[in-house]
């Protein structure tokens, strides 16, 4: 394929501020031209309560400053690598998201809408509703997408992909974290009223996450993903068209040449029909270095390879990187930062501008438009699978997040202090039990709300956690075994012996004599 002449430049952010909060599995929304960070690590409850940051980008620095809901909103957990797209109703911005990773490591199946109420200099404002669904609702999932096609006055969402844990029946401590694809199969979705419909097409036969997805109108385009049940990641290139009529809808698929391979990429616009593809992976260790560009003019698809950036060799000999679309053909993306700085968690991030040094983007990073969450931590090598973990800080700035404050630490992950002899840290934690995957084992405390607590930190050996977690009982962590004591029936305890009370009067016991001793005293008295 030939290689477009257009040039992409590559700019290194310089300082960020509370930079642990951007990590595998963000997402990125943009309500009148600004950036929001969606889905951090961990939950700061009292410095940003709804967990969505806006990114206040100056020249070569980034700032997180915490939004809020209004007081009507639903509760929105933090949710890692959800379905997300923008729903424009006339001039209102919305944003639909579905699905993703609670910080509890749970993954969600409940549909949510945000819009912005307010913003000014100081603060703002957005309204969560979730949305009830009826019918063949799709079964919690991450990694999938989520888009709006227009038909015939009408629309309609899709959801298509990802991946979802193994059926409770099925799960056990040696493959609780275990996931497996979704049934290929594609849901309808009415946002008026919430019914569900699941269509399922012949040319779709495998389960498939972590894809790309296009909509024009009416049809969907599906680009590249990973297959876990036999660990690919094909050259897929699906059309599907959907019909919208009065009656029900009419989904058809049709399977097209000259699809990429390619899992967990990111995808941004710079034109009304022309894409920019950036990222991703070839393999489970192999990063994929080279960038496409998708034409989809006189409703047709084309996909030819460009130019790349001139990477940097931090970025060539990392073993993993993830993003998110900033807009207008800009892109934001980090690597794992050396494990020799001060800070072991940090990251370094990137600017990636696909459109050129001369054009508006260079001037505006604050502008972005609709991008699903791609990057699957558990995709490529076990560094990436690194689970929700909280923070500890306090709010000194009402602006700005301020992470100082180590009292308010919260027990929802797994990357946590479960208790005061805690030693789990994250950059030296290795397995200790046969059936870990990429994170330690825990066992749930069920003192009042229940907490976790990590089975190494308890001394439980691997045949109790696994008789603990196949049983239906109750488990106390060792700062709460006084409460399981407490609940356990009392032994049975052996009563006192005590001697019978001696009766004021006794009557001597009559003596019985035997014929010979009778007749010996009567000789006597003879």
């Amino acid at each position: 394929m030939a290689c477009l002449p257009q040039k992409m430049s590559l700019q290194m952010i310089s300082t960020i501020h509370n930079s642990s909060l951007i990590q595998p599995g963000f997402s990125l929304l943009n309500f009148d031209g600004y950036i929001f960070l969606f889905g951090q690590k961990g939950w700061p409850k009292r410095s940003c309560p709804t967990g969505i940051f806006l990114l206040d980008f100056k020249k070569e620095e980034l700032k997180l400053k915490p939004s809020y809901f209004s007081k009507d909103s639903c509760y929105l957990p933090p949710l890692r690598y959800p379905a997300i797209c923008s729903a424009a109703q006339s001039e209102k911005c919305q944003y639909i998201i579905h699905g993703g990773k609670t910080p509890n490591n749970e993954l969600s199946d409940k549909l949510y809408i945000i819009s912005l109420v307010s913003k000014n200099s100081k603060k703002v404002t957005f309204r969560c509703t979730e949305k009830e669904l009826v019918g063949e609702v799709p079964e919690a999932r991450y990694g999938h997408t989520i888009n709006v096609v227009h038909s015939q006055g009408k629309n309609m969402i899709v959801i298509i992909g990802g991946r979802s844990y193994m059926a409770h029946g099925q799960r056990t401590t040696e493959n609780w974290n275990s996931v497996v694809d979704c049934m290929p199969d594609i849901f309808l979705i009415d946002l008026e009223f919430g019914c569900c419909t699941s269509y399922t097409l012949q040319e779709l036969q495998c389960g498939f996450s972590f894809h790309l997805s296009l909509a024009q109108n009416d049809t969907i385009y599906i680009i590249g993903g990973h297959s876990i049940q036999n660990n690919t990641r094909p050259p897929n290139l699906y059309r599907i068209k959907i019909d919208l009529p009065l009656g029900s809808p009419a989904v058809s698929c049709c399977v097209l040449p000259g699809g990429i391979s390619v899992s967990s990429a990111i995808m941004t616009q710079i034109s009304d029909q022309e894409f920019v593809i950036v990222g991703g992976y070839h393999s489970d260790n192999q990063k994929r270095m080279v960038c496409n560009t998708i034409n989809t003019e006189d409703n047709r698809i084309e996909i030819v390879e460009r130019e790349a950036p001139e990477w940097t060799p931090e970025i060539k000999h990392c073993k993993i990187w993830f993003g998110s679309d900033m807009g207008n053909g800009a892109i934001l993306f980090g690597i794992p930062g050396d494990n020799r700085q001060l800070i072991s968690d940090a990251n370094y991030f990137y600017v990636l501008k696909c459109q050129g040094e001369g054009d508006q983007v260079s001037e505006q990073m604050t502008q972005v438009c609709s991008q699903s969450s791609t990057e699957d931590a558990g995709e490529s090598t076990p560094f990436e699978e690194s689970e929700e973990f909280t923070f500890s800080f306090d709010i000194n700035d009402i602006d700005i997040y301020n992470e100082d404050d180590e009292e308010d630490e919260s027990d929802s992950g797994y990357w946590i202090t479960c208790s005061a002899g805690c030693d789990i840290d994250i950059n030296t934690w290795v397995p200790l039990y046969s059936t870990e995957l990429n994170k330690p084992a825990m066992i749930f405390c069920s003192n009042e709300d229940g907490h976790w607590v990590h089975a190494q930190c308890m001394d439980l050996s691997e045949d109790t956690l696994i008789h603990l977690s196949q049983v239906n009982v109750k488990y106390f962590c060792t700062e709460h075994i006084h409460l399981a004591r407490g609940l356990q029936t009392p032994k049975e305890t052996i009563p006192l012996k005590k001697k019978p009370m001696k009766s004021l009067r006794r009557k001597k016991p009559m003596k019985i004599f035997t014929p010979e001793k009778k007749s010996f005293i009567r000789k006597l008295f003879d």
